[in-house]
This record gives structure tokens, sequence and C-alpha cells, in this order.
């Protein structure tokens, strides 16, 4: 069998207002470059990868040149697009843009830097075989459902709970007509993956790593810089 065509969409298109920075989280610096810019390598470096769609917030299309792309030489980013007003609406943004030979395409978050290289090859080896994939780990604490008063109605099992983190990777022509379903629909959902769902299309889990972790608050740059001094690239 020949190389599939594999796309990736990162999607960077946040305010990210939780870390109170003043700037777009993805600027932020993590052990010497962005963390925008440690994301888009992890895709660079990935020999599966053909092409790489960037969606980010029209605000920062200079900041995103200066400071990630040209220092980076980063060769594989086919486009960088305006994101939209949610992440749903940004990501179909990037998939508009597609290369439409595409057999394989891989969304992830830009504000997830430290996605493991096993990882990418994992996904597009999965996705081969079952056409829709999502990386994920097992949940380390006990969850509780609860109403709308904080009382707790039940306790699910623990081993049947993962925690969702991105690369999701599907076949093209999969994702694009989930994303199509939910615009005629009017559904927005909180990840690709459940637009995928939506098409009663099974999908398969890729046991991922704890440490692929998304910079949202001050705290998870520290841990990120912790990470990367213990496991450097």
């Amino acid at each position: 069998m020949s190389k599939p065509f594999v796309s990736a969409i990162v999607v960077a298109a946040g305010s990210g207002s939780r870390m109170k920075a003043g700037i777009n989280k993805q600027y932020l610096y993590l052990s010497g470059k962005p963390v925008l810019a440690h994301t888009l390598l992890a895709f660079e470096k990935c020999q599966m990868i053909d092409e790489v769609i960037l969606v980010i917030s029209e605000n920062d299309f200079e900041v995103c040149k200066t400071e990630v792309i040209k220092p980076n030489k980063l060769k594989k980013i086919k486009e960088v697009v305006a994101g939209g007003s949610s992440r749903q609406e940004s990501m179909y943004h990037g998939l508009l843009k597609v290369n439409k030979k595409a057999d394989i395409v891989i969304t992830h978050d830009g504000a997830r830097p430290l996605v493991h290289q096993n990882t990418l090859l994992k996904c597009v080896e999965k996705t081969l075989e079952y056409g829709a994939t999502i990386v994920a780990v097992p949940v380390k604490e006990t969850i509780k459902v609860v109403d709308d008063d904080l009382e707790v109605v039940h306790t699910p099992k623990r081993s049947e709970l993962w925690s969702v983190q991105t690369p999701q990777t599907f076949n093209y022509e999969i994702l694009l007509k989930a994303h199509e379903k939910a615009r005629e629909e009017g559904f927005t959902g909180t990840d690709d993956s459940m637009l995928v769902e939506r098409l009663d299309f099974p999908i398969k889990i890729v046991k991922g790593h704890y440490d692929n972790i998304k910079i949202t608050t001050p705290e998870d740059l520290i841990i990120a810089e912790s990470i990367i001094q213990i496991f450097p690239e």
C-alpha cells in the first residue's frame, strides 16, 4: 500500500482568556520558543504528515509569522487561515483548505505542544484501519455526576472513563461530512469526534500520554516547562 496523504489542521485561534496574560497563550514562551512553535515543530518532524493548515486569530497573523513560522523554518504549513467565532467554526475553516487528495486529517490543539511523535504515527496507523480515532488517557480520579444543586446523582465506573485529548484523526470524507451535517443542523460540539459520533460512525481510542497537556492556565506553563526539562526533545 502506498503512503496515505495526511493533512493536519492545527487550531490556535482562541483568545486564551483563562491565562490572563494579555496575549494569546499560543505565543507565550515555553523553553525558549512560543507554545505554538513547539506544537508545529512536532508536526514538521513527523514524516507521515504531508501538509499543515494553521488556523489562528486574524489579529495574530503578524506575530505568528515573525515569532513562530519564520524563526523555526516551518515548511509544511500550506496555509494560514483566520479562525471563526468558535473552535468548531475555526476547524471547519481549516478543513475547507485541506488538499482534496487527502486520505486522512489529523486535528490538533495549538496549545498542546508536547504531543509525542509515536502518538502521531499511531493515530495515522489506526485511522487507516478504523477510519476514526481519538487520543485519550484513562481517568485517574473518581468522577461524580451532579445535578444543578451540586448534589451527587451517581458515580460512573472509572474503568469506563477516558479523558480525551488531541490529536483526533479521521478519514477526510468522514470528517467533512460530520462538519457539514453539524452546520446544516445548527449543532455545536465540544470536539471533532462528537460530530463524527452523530454519523453513528465508530471511533477507536488511541492511548495517549498524560504529559500531552493543554496549556490553559499559568500553572500549565510551569508543568510543561518541567516536563521538557525531564524529557528533552
